[in-house]
């Protein structure tokens, strides 16, 4: 474990990525730069780096080397930044703000933002495709298709079209849990276990991993939607509110925001617990998972 406190280590990570993107994303002085402009623009300078963050404390559980991990990180960062970039499309979420600035669209143009984000979820697997990236290729290629399917109808994008049917319908629960586990879970499990893919994690290793991602995963997403009702515009960096605005489901309009303060408890304990059979090597994905429930953006 490295010898930092949590805070440090948070942001020792945190700038560590951001470099890492900056390296890797295309100057802006290249053509076409206006593109390349705003594939920057979309990507640096902002966000939580959450998913970059669950990649390196994985990766430091099963003894990865840094590089690796700098490259994972920057993988699926990169498809979500992308996603980012596509839900603020007014065929979508039709939002103006992100990260405390204009939308990527508002400050470039819609078409610009399309290309955005299909030129970022092109790196993202240019990254994981280096050559020599880690000494097992047949790990590497898994890798790659483990991003590939989390980004997917599978994944990400599938939870994006779930998203968009429930519009103005009542969900069960369960239909909610459903959504959010391909939204928003597919592409944190996919950070946590491109993290151990990076070091020596065995087959029980990864499983341990993933259970603790899929639960994280969910905690973060209840975890949203108290933010969504209760912070304001200014301390999120994005349009509070807009999911009830949307007349989109969320726990707090399904379970109020008693019993979805109760279930960031219980899910909390639920990660915890998932990380018994790692013993003292996850400290990082424990002080993570707190970080997650309490965080205040």
């Amino acid at each position: 474990m490295s010898p930092l406190a949590f805070d440090d280590w948070l942001t020792a990570i945190q700038q560590r990525t951001e470099q890492a993107l900056a390296a890797r994303l295309p100057p802006p002085t290249l053509v076409p730069a206006r593109l390349h402009e705003a594939m920057r623009y979309a990507t640096l300078g902002g966000g939580k780096r959450i998913r970059p963050l669950l990649c390196h404390a994985a990766g430091e559980s099963c003894d990865a080397p840094g590089e690796a991990l700098d490259a994972a990180a920057c993988a699926v960062e990169l498809i979500h930044a992308y996603s980012l970039v596509h839900d603020d499309l007014p065929c979508m979420d039709d939002d103006v703000l992100r990260r405390g600035k204009p939308t990527c669209h508002i400050e470039f143009d819609e078409a610009t933002a399309l290309l955005v984000g299909d030129a970022l979820q092109s790196l993202a697997f240019q990254c994981l495709s280096e050559p020599g990236l880690l000494p097992d290729a047949t790990r590497q290629l898994a890798m790659v298709q483990l991003l590939a399917t989390a980004a997917g109808s599978r994944g990400m994008a599938g939870g994006q079209a779930l998203d968009l049917a429930a519009t103005g319908q009542r969900l069960a629960v369960e239909e909610l849990e459903f959504m959010h586990v391909h939204k928003t879970g597919a592409l944190i499990r996919a950070a946590v276990l491109l993290g151990a893919h990076c070091g020596t994690a065995d087959e029980a290793l990864l499983t341990s991993l993933g259970r603790y991602a899929n639960r994280v995963g969910l905690l973060f997403q209840v975890v949203d939607d108290l933010l969504d009702a209760e912070a304001s515009t200014a301390t999120l960096g994005k349009t509070a509110g807009k999911d009830a605005a949307a007349a989109k489901a969320t726990y707090v309009t399904l379970l109020g925001k008693a019993r979805t303060r109760e279930l960031v408890s219980e899910l909390l304990a639920e990660v915890h617990d998932s990380l018994a059979p790692l013993g003292a090597k996850a400290p990082r994905l424990h002080e993570l998972a707190d970080y997650v429930a309490h965080r205040s953006y």
